[in-house]
């Protein structure tokens, strides 16, 4: 192989614009029917000199890297959602409680209109039911279910009376209303309890 083949210092490679290399004039570095010529010991290699075995190599190599890339930033991306999701989550109880809250405060409202109405004073009756009917809409149930059967987790008994019949403790009497908001009981209803 002539030294004139490799590719010159000045970035002109065998497929490049240099015309001695590509055989035009047939000056000194052209060569039989203007074919490069592989290199001498065997090896299979590029122009640049870089064999193909290292071309494979560092290809393996980037897929490698690019590959770990995107599951860095797929997992990234996951948790990050993940993430918005739990702040979502807790923003929302965090507004449910704040309006539990305020509900609760309420309740001594709902208390006195009822008071007022069992003394007769029925002037109150449409501000209660006006009130009752708004929070309802917004999830506040009342809990006043005389003869039901007792249950500690919507009733709390501050009375007892034996009953004639062992059907299990009822509700005899309620003493005060309990409410729940959304489903979960914010304050038992006070009743007095046969059985």
């Amino acid at each position: 192989m002539q030294g004139s083949d490799l590719p010159s210092a000045d970035g002109d490679s065998w497929f490049g614009a240099g015309t001695a290399a590509s055989g035009e004039d047939g000056g000194p570095g052209a060569t039989d029917g203007g074919d490069a010529q592989p290199p001498a010991d065997g090896s299979a290699s590029t122009p640049s000199g870089v064999s193909v075995e290292q071309l494979i190599n560092d290809l393996e190599q980037v897929t490698g890297e690019r590959d770990q890339y995107l599951d860095t930033s797929r997992r990234i991306q996951a948790e990050f959602e993940n993430y918005r999701k739990v702040v979502s989550r807790r923003e929302a109880e965090a507004r449910e409680r704040a309006n539990e809250s305020l509900v609760t405060e309420i309740l001594p409202v709902l208390d006195a209109c009822d008071g007022a109405l069992a003394s007769g004073a029925l002037d109150v009756e449409p501000v209660r039911s006006t009130l009752m009917e708004v929070l309802s809409k917004l999830g506040l149930d009342r809990i006043d279910d005389q003869d039901a059967p007792f249950d500690p987790a919507r009733h709390d008994a501050v009375m007892h009376e034996p009953a004639d019949e062992s059907d299990g403790p009822l509700v005899a009497e309620v003493m005060r209303a309990g409410y729940s908001w959304k489903g979960r009981v914010v304050r038992p209803a006070m009743v007095r309890v046969r059985g």
